[in-house]
């Protein structure tokens, strides 16, 4: 009985030796070294994995950067340009710097301009009601507002206003991390440069009805007219599919074609307030009247 105890000892010894040794050259044959600098990128960046930089997490990304050659291609959209400043020196590389980005709403297909015209009853998801119906408005590819994108969002900067029904970023808190784009079944809400003091010029419609269908379910829809396109003097517009759009990297803001818009389809934001153009005859109309005197005023008004 004992020898069996014995021999049981030294079989189970003898094959938990040959276990390590063999584990112990499999692991050096498929040893990973990784790189000092890895630990270093990561503690910089801001641990929020969310994926807006391409990549799954931190960790995957800070791998990328010291991989990298260039990191003009690589960004971290949470801490911006100040987290990649302190990246670049660890891998000894100059990083430049890009102009902030934001997520934007392309639909203002609002309660006001594009009622409803049917209820939804389901389940309060956009993914669900977008392959059950087109909208309650009846628009194909305006807005649901049943809020995939302000649950995507982990950053609180997205929120669904109760008077429009549309999605509302926040400047100060959006990150333009990508997950509200990403939620968004109709593929409404786009990455777009911030812009300098946070104006922004774009076609807030991705309807490409034609112009009655559109304006139909819409007030405020694309209609595909090609007017903002003709008066823009950059080339910065397109017009594809009965839709317009404005390129944010060859638009300088300079405003002329919003006032060209027959529905209002093109939104400027955190703009100050147009002035007023005065025709001649109304102001000589208004010149007369002020040179009138008083009482001659006074007298046509009784007489009329």
């Amino acid at each position: 009985m004992n020898e069996v105890v014995v021999y049981s000892v030294i079989s189970l010894g003898a094959i938990g030796a040959i276990a390590a040794i063999v584990l112990f050259f499999v692991a050096q044959k498929f040893k990973v070294i990784e790189d000092p600098r890895l630990d270093l990128v990561e503690a910089e960046l801001p641990g929020a994995n969310c994926g807006g930089c391409g990549f799954p997490s931190c960790r995957n990304f800070a791998d990328a950067v010291v991989k990298t050659q260039d990191l003009r291609n690589l960004d971290c959209p949470v801490g911006g340009n100040a987290v990649m400043a302190k990246v670049a020196p660890i891998i000894g590389i100059e990083a430049s710097e890009k102009d902030p980005l934001i997520a934007v709403v392309r639909c203002n297909g609002s309660k006001t301009y594009a009622p409803a015209k049917v209820v939804f009853d389901g389940p309060k998801t956009c993914t669900f009601a977008h392959l059950l119906h087109a909208g309650e408005s009846g628009c194909p590819s305006g807005c649901v507002g049943l809020g995939d994108c302000v649950s995507a969002c982990k950053f609180d900067a997205i929120c669904i206003d109760e008077a429009s029904g549309l999605p509302v970023v926040s400047n100060e808190k959006c990150v333009a991390c990508g997950a509200c784009v990403k939620a968004c079944p109709r593929s409404i809400i786009e990455i777009r440069k911030k812009g300098k003091k946070d104006r922004r010029i774009f076609v807030s419609c991705i309807n490409t009805e034609k112009g009655a269908p559109a304006k139909k379910n819409c007030a405020v829809a694309c209609i595909g007219c090609g007017k903002c396109v003709k008066i823009c003097p950059h080339d910065a517009i397109v017009l594809e599919k009965n839709l317009a759009y404005i390129d944010f990297d060859k638009c300088i803001l300079c405003r002329k074609c919003a006032p060209e818009c027959p529905t209002g389809s093109i939104l400027e934001l955190n703009f100050p307030l147009r002035k007023e153009k005065t025709s001649v005859n109304d102001e000589k109309v208004h010149t007369s009247a002020s040179e009138k005197p008083l009482n001659s005023i006074n007298e046509s008004n009784q007489q009329e």
